[in-house]
C-alpha cells in the first residue's frame, strides 16, 4: 500500500497500551481481553456515478468510478479488575477498479494534484479504551454517531475522528456522552487535518477550520416508546450549537405510529472564522406502519440569518438530508413524502425498498438573486442474504435525481455489493 497512518495513537495510546501490556504479566489480567474480544472482515464494493445535467463545458461533466473497500475490526474485551483496559484496531484499505482524471472526484478515492486517483491506499486506526463500572473513556481512533456529528459512512471507507469520548450508561436507560475531538480523516484519505465547517453552496464567508471539537451529551428513555435527547457541541471559533430531540412509537390499530422531532438553535463562536452563524432548524417525520409498508410525512424549516452548520464530510443530521442534496439553505423550507416496504411480509426476507420525494423552497443562497427552490427524488432496493454460506451478503441499489436553480442538476446511481464476516 503506497500510505499507512496510525490515526490517532499519539494521544494517551503508548501509556494506555503499555498498562496493557504490565497487565498481561498476570495470566489473569487478560483473560477477558481475549475472551470477549470481537473481530470482522467486511467487504465493500462501489459503483458510482453522477451525471451533472448542466454547467458550462469546463466544468467536469461527470464523476464516475469504481472501487473496492477492505475493513478488518478487532474490538478488544477488558481486563479484570476495578480498571478495566482494553485496544480496538481498524484496518483499511481502498482499491481503485476504474477511474480517469476527466470522472473523479467521486469520493471514492484520493485525487492527486494531476487529477487521478490513487490505484490504492491504506489506513490503519487504534484506540485505547478504559472502563470503570459502566462508564468508558476511549482515545484514538473514533466513529461517533451523534445528532452533533455523524462520520460519513456510505462510499467504501468510513470518515473517522481522532480524540477522547467518554461514554456512561451506569443509570438503567440514561446515556452520557462526553469528548473532545482534534482532527478528521476524510474517507478517501489517509492524512488527518483540521476539523472543518461544510461550506456548501458558498453559505458561509469560507470553509473554516476549528482547533477541536467539544461534543457532550444526554440520552434519556423515558419510557418504552418515548426517547429524549439533549447533546451540544462547538467547533472552536466557528459555532456552537444545541439539539433537542422526541423519538416516539405509539401502537395504533394493526399497525404502529412513529415520530421524530428534531431541534438545533446555532450560532457563531469565538472568532467566528466561518463568519456570522445563526440558524434555528425545526425538522421531524411522522409515519404509519402496518403490514410491511410505511408511510412518512417530514418537513424541514430554517430559520434565523444563516445555513444550517455541520461539520465537512459529515451526514447532517436531518430528516432532509439525503443523496445529493440536504435542504439547509438560509429560510429553506422543504417537504418529504416517502414510502417503504418490507418484502418478508411476501415470504422474500431481506428484500426492502423505499422511495421519497423532498422539495425545498424560500432559500436564501449567496450570490443568488430570488428566492432558491430544489427538488430530490430517491430509490432504494436492497437485499441481504439472511442464511447459509452468503449471510450478510448485500446488493444495495441507490438512485437519485436532483434538480435546482442554485446548484448544479444531478442523476446519481450508486451499485454497493457489502459482505461482513464475523470472524469470532
Amino acid at each position: 500500500m503506497n500510505s499507512l497512518i496510525l490515526a490517532g495513537a499519539h494521544i494517551a495510546l503508548p501509556t494506555l497500551a503499555g498498562s496493557i501490556v504490565l497487565a498481561g504479566f498476570s495470566p489473569w489480567a487478560y483473560a477477558d481481553f481475549l475472551s470477549d474480544s470481537h473481530a470482522t472482515f467486511e467487504t465493500r464494493n462501489v459503483y458510482f456515478n453522477r451525471d451533472f445535467r448542466d454547467g458550462p463545458s469546463t466544468q467536469q461533466s461527470k464523476r464516475e468510478e469504481w472501487a473496492q473497500g477492505l475493513i478488518l475490526k478487532f474490538e478488544s474485551g477488558y481486563t479484570l479488575g476495578m480498571v478495566g483496559l482494553g485496544l480496538d484496531m481498524t484496518g483499511m484499505a481502498g482499491v481503485r477498479l476504474d477511474s480517469s482524471p476527466d470522472r473523479a472526484g467521486s469520493g471514492l478515492l484520493p485525487v492527486r494534484a494531476n487529477g487521478r486517483a490513487d490505484s490504492e491506499y491504506s489506513k490503519l486506526g487504534l484506540t485505547a479504551k478504559v472502563k470503570v463500572s459502566a462508564t468508558a473513556l476511549k482515545v484514538g481512533s473514533l466513529f461517533p454517531s451523534l445528532p452533533t456529528l455523524r462520520p460519513n459512512d456510505g462510499m467504501i471507507l468510513p470518515q473517522s475522528f481522532q480524540g477522547a469520548l467518554v461514554t456512561s450508561q451506569k443509570i438503567t436507560g440514561l446515556a452520557v456522552t462526553a469528548g473532545q475531538l482534534q482532527k478528521v480523516i476524510a474517507r478517501n484519505d489517509t492524512s488527518s487535518e483540521d476539523i472543518a465547517l461544510n461550506n456548501k453552496n458558498n453559505r458561509f464567508t469560507r470553509n473554516a477550520t476549528g482547533d477541536h471539537l467539544n461534543l457532550a451529551g444526554v440520552d434519556q428513555q423515558l419510557t418504552e416508546q418515548l426517547k429524549f435527547s439533549y447533546h451540544y457541541a462547538d467547533l472552536s471559533n466557528v459555532y456552537s450549537q444545541h439539539f433537542l430531540g422526541l423519538v416516539a412509537t405509539q401502537p395504533l390499530g394493526s399497525g404502529a405510529l412513529s415520530g421524530d422531532l428534531r431541534f438545533f438553535t446555532s450560532e457563531d463562536q469565538g472568532q467566528a472564522r466561518g463568519g456570522q452563524i445563526g440558524n434555528q432548524a425545526l425538522n421531524g417525520m411522522m409515519g404509519y406502519a402496518i403490514a410491511g409498508h410505511k408511510i412518512s410525512m417530514g418537513y424541514q424549516k430554517m430559520s434565523g440569518k444563516s445555513a444550517f452548520p455541520y461539520i465537512e464530510g459529515s451526514d447532517a443530521y436531518l430528516v432532509n438530508f439525503s443523496q445529493i442534496g440536504d435542504f439547509a439553505e438560509a429560510r429553506e423550507r422543504s417537504w418529504q413524502a416517502r414510502y417503504d416496504f418490507d418484502f418478508e411480509r411476501l415470504g422474500i426476507p431481506g428484500l426492502t425498498f423505499m422511495s421519497r420525494y423532498i422539495s425545498g423552497n424560500k432559500a436564501n443562497v449567496p450570490g443568488v438573486a430570488g428566492k432558491g427552490r430544489e427538488w430530490e427524488r430517491n430509490t432504494e432496493v436492497r437485499y441481504v442474504i439472511q442464511e447459509g454460506t452468503f449471510k450478510n451478503l448485500a446488493l444495495r441499489l441507490r438512485s437519485a435525481t436532483y434538480r435546482s436553480s442554485f446548484a448544479r442538476d444531478a442523476d446519481e446511481t450508486r451499485i454497493l455489493l457489502t459482505y461482513t464476516k464475523v470472524l469470532w
